[in-house]
């Protein structure tokens, strides 16, 4: 079952399987963060007083980690989003990095470079502009990362446009779905000074864009009420 045969990467069986399972997997970490919280408060109700000491190192830390797994929902809701609008694009020898690209700005934890749809000769950045999750893409960025890790990036899947955003995924071991998504921005600095016409993107591409949840910088600096 080829992915790129379909419409969009939603219309994939094997991509909304995929896409259920990371949501299935979201909510019950959740809930595991959740129900262990209050399991160990009503054991220290039951145990002396000193134990009340074993369990305050994942009392601290849970609250911070459930609102982390919390926030995996809206990220994998804005992942439908994307794939209900793009399909999917099977790609090799895709350029990546994980220096700092000065033409970015704000957050970036490494990129990948994909040409143009208006203009192929040209590649345009998209970054992960979040930090959670991208250690199993940093492992197989890295410049000395072995070589059975890095053939595991050699092949990846896209769906979105470079211009405006996109979401990325590798492929499973047995090439049929994908894995590992993540949600790559836009973050180029003149990105913020150009209309995206400059890029070739037309009305109808802006508009598809914003319906898979892409916010121009200028939308985003009137929604923060910050002057141009």
């Amino acid at each position: 079952m080829n992915p790129t045969d379909f419409a969009t990467a939603w219309d994939h069986p094997p991509t909304r399987r995929a896409w259920n399972l990371l949501v299935l997997k979201d909510v019950a970490g959740l809930i595991g963060w959740i129900g262990v919280w209050i399991a160990l408060l009503g054991i220290s109700l039951k145990t002396p007083n000193w134990a009340v000491w074993i369990f305050m190192p994942y009392w601290i830390y849970s609250p911070w980690r459930m609102l982390v797994q919390l926030s995996y929902i809206p990220t994998a809701l804005r992942m439908r989003r994307i794939l209900q609008r793009y399909p999917w694009q099977v790609l090799r020898d895709v350029p990546n990095g994980l220096t700092k690209n000065p033409e970015i700005q704000g957050n970036q934890f490494g990129w990948f470079e994909f040409p143009n749809p208006a203009r192929p000769e040209q590649r345009l950045p998209l970054v992960f502009a979040k930090h959670p999750r991208v250690t199993w893409w940093h492992r197989r960025m890295a410049p000395r990362a072995k070589p059975g890790l890095k053939v595991q990036i050699e092949t990846i899947w896209f769906a979105g446009d470079p211009r405006m955003i996109g979401l990325i995924a590798a492929p499973s071991r047995s090439g049929v779905a994908p894995r590992r998504m993540m949600i790559l921005s836009q973050r180029l600095r003149r990105a913020h000074d150009m209309a995206f016409t400059d890029w070739g993107a037309t009305p109808s591409d802006q508009e598809q864009a914003r319906l898979a949840g892409f916010t121009p910088p200028a939308d985003a600096l009137r929604k923060r009420g910050t002057p141009r």
